[in-house]
C-alpha cells in the first residue's frame, strides 16, 4: 500500500498548497518510518504467510507504531511539529495525513492492528483483510494513485501562468514516481 499512501498525500497537496509535498509524503508514511528502527531492534516484526502472494502476504506485528492509540499519538506529535512550522491548519492537516496511514492499513491488513500499544490487555486486533484479495487491494491502491495524481495535475493547471510549467513538471514527476512505486510493489507481489 506504499503507493496508495503516497497517492493520498498527492491528493491532499492539491488542496493544501502551503504544505510541501515532501512533508505530506513523509506524514503519510511516518508510521512505517518509525517502524523501521523498531523492526531493526526486534521490537516490531512481521511474518510471511506461507502460500500467500508477496503483495499483502504478511502478518505485521507493529504493536506500537500501528496500534490505534500509538498511531493517534504519532499523528498528534507529527501534527504539533507541523503546526510549529506551518501553523495550526498545517498541523491539523499533517496530523490527519499521518493518521490516514492507519485508516488505510485498517482496510487492507489482516486482523493484526492492535488497539493499545504493545497490544496491552490482549484486546482483539483489527483489520478488514483486503490483502487476502490481492487484485481488489491492488485496484484500490491504483484508484488512490490515479485520484491523487489527477487532483495534483488539476491543481497544477490552476496555478498562475508564471508558476504553471514548474507545477506541471512537479505533478508529472510525482505521477511517474507514484506509478513506479505501485508497479514495484504490486507486480512482483501478485506474481509471487
Amino acid at each position: 500500500m506504499t503507493a496508495g499512501h503516497f497517492g493520498l498525500a498527492a491528493a491532499v497537496k492539491a488542496q493544501e498548497r502551503p504544505l510541501p509535498l515532501w512533508a505530506l509524503m513523509l506524514a503519510t508514511y511516518l508510521l512505517d518510518v518509525i517502524f523501521i528502527p523498531l523492526y531493526l531492534a526486534g521490537i516490531e516484526t512481521f511474518e510471511l504467510i506461507p502460500g500467500a502472494p508477496a503483495y499483502g502476504g504478511a502478518i505485521i506485528h507493529a504493536d506500537y507504531t500501528h496500534s490505534l492509540v500509538g498511531a493517534a499519538a504519532i499523528s498528534a506529535g507529527g501534527g504539533l511539529l507541523a503546526a510549529w512550522r506551518w501553523g495550526r491548519r498545517g498541523g491539523i492537516v499533517i496530523g490527519a495525513v499521518v493518521f490516514s496511514h492507519w485508516v488505510l492499513d485498517l482496510v487492507v491488513h489482516r486482523a493484526d492492528l492492535p488497539i493499545l500499544p504493545g497490544n496491552a490487555g490482549n484486546l482483539p486486533t483489527l483489520g478488514f483483510g483486503l490483502w487476502q484479495f490481492p487484485i481488489i487491494s491492488a485496484a484500490l491502491e491504483a484508484i488512490l494513485i490515479v485520484v491523487g495524481a489527477w487532483l495534483y495535475f488539476g491543481a497544477a493547471l490552476s496555478r498562475p501562468p508564471q508558476y504553471r510549467s514548474r507545477a506541471l513538471v512537479a505533478a508529472t514527476v510525482t505521477a511517474v514516481l507514484l506509478l513506479a512505486t505501485f508497479l514495484s510493489d504490486v507486480l512482483p507481489g501478485l506474481a509471487g
